[in-house]
């Protein structure tokens, strides 16, 4: 099974956005080619999570990790 990583951010997101921590989340976007993922917020501000080589399980993690 090809995992679209795109995909899973985009299902992620509404779940974040119901959370504590992360209600002002606006957008999570995936870079394949650098393999990272920008989440940005409603300040403007953006954060940045290193997703490289992660399976689509590992990356939620990774996410959730690096930007709380």
């Amino acid at each position: 099974m090809v995992e679209n990583n795109q995909e899973i951010l985009d299902l992620l997101l509404p779940a974040l956005q119901k959370t504590r921590n992360l209600y002002d989340l606006v957008s999570l976007e995936y870079n394949a080619e650098r393999e990272l993922v920008y989440a940005k917020f409603a300040n403007g501000y953006t954060k940045v999570a290193n997703v490289a080589a992660d399976s689509g399980t590992s990356m939620i993690r990774d996410v959730i990790l690096q930007i709380v």
